[in-house]
């Protein structure tokens, strides 16, 4: 009896799964906008309005109080950085010479933007332009004979899938072109995970998998979950080393970011946790 291949999931399994997580074809957008929405319902700028309607209403001022303690608290640097700290320290930046040889190089998107230009649609750099240039160096030190840059592309995205924008960066940073590989248009970490799988169409391939360093944790999973093996390549790190300072303990708005962008993160996490 011929064995189904390791990287495609048990048809019952999937199903089952899919049903309980409503993500088939038809509720896909649906499953995209709450995987959205539901980050900001459980912010702490939700919590925060929330406690301070109702201490208002109810006339407690001990409610109103805790909002705003929250409020503070989330917004101290000091916390903030503990907290994004913890997401990435799993992972320390390694010198590309050091990555161990794998069947490719897996780029994820999310790192571009798009603007208005003087001639139409423009690109620029968002915050995580580091995985490109760590999955192109790779690539040029022969660490896998692929590269794959996924299509990310969301619902309400104008322009070109973001892989497209990458491969020409690609190109001018000297990787030809026959080992460039773009995935179909992808709109989350676990579309990505199965369009590389359908690519490489083999036996649990080793993969080295290039992300920032906060969703790596969560990337590596959802991969693994499509039956590749992956080799993290962590890179964009967010958190610095630096000494305490009095600027650490004075609320500010970067901070209240930070923190909300942490327990967003969580979310995104323990979703996969359950799902896989």
């Amino acid at each position: 009896m011929n064995r189904r291949p390791c990287w495609q999931p048990n048809l019952i399994a999937t199903r089952s799964k899919r049903a309980a997580f409503g993500i088939f074809p038809g509720n896909l957008l649906k499953m995209i906008y709450l995987h959205k929405l539901l980050p900001l319902i459980a912010s702490p700028l939700f919590l925060v309005i929330i406690l301070f309607l109702w201490g208002t209403m109810s006339q407690r001022k001990w409610i109103s109080l805790s909002g705003v303690s929250i409020l503070v608290l989330c917004s101290l640097p000091l916390v903030s950085g503990k907290l994004i700290a913890h997401l990435e320290q799993d992972y320390v930046l390694k010198p590309t010479a050091t990555a161990n040889t794998a069947d490719a190089i897996v780029v994820l998107s999310g790192m571009v933007r798009t603007i208005e230009g003087v001639d139409g649609l423009a690109y620029e750099w968002g915050e995580a332009s580091d995985r490109i240039f760590a999955g192109i160096d790779l690539i040029n030190k022969q660490k896998a004979p692929l590269l794959i840059l996924t299509g990310g592309k969301l619902p309400w995205s104008v322009g070109r899938p973001e892989g497209e924008y990458l491969e020409k960066i690609a190109l001018k940073n000297g990787v030809p072109s026959e080992v460039i590989r773009i995935t179909e248009n992808v709109q989350n970490t676990d579309q990505e995970a199965k369009a590389v799988a359908k690519i490489l169409n083999k036996t649990e391939p080793n993969v080295i998998l290039v992300t920032s360093a906060f969703h790596m944790p969560r990337a590596q999973k959802v991969f693994e979950a499509a039956g590749l093996s992956v080799s993290p390549y962590a890179v964009d790190f967010l958190s610095g080393v630096d000494k305490a300072k009095i600027m650490d303990f004075i609320p500010n708005a970067d901070a209240f970011k930070n923190t909300s962008f942490f327990i967003r993160e969580m979310i995104g996490r323990l979703y996969y946790h359950l799902k896989y």
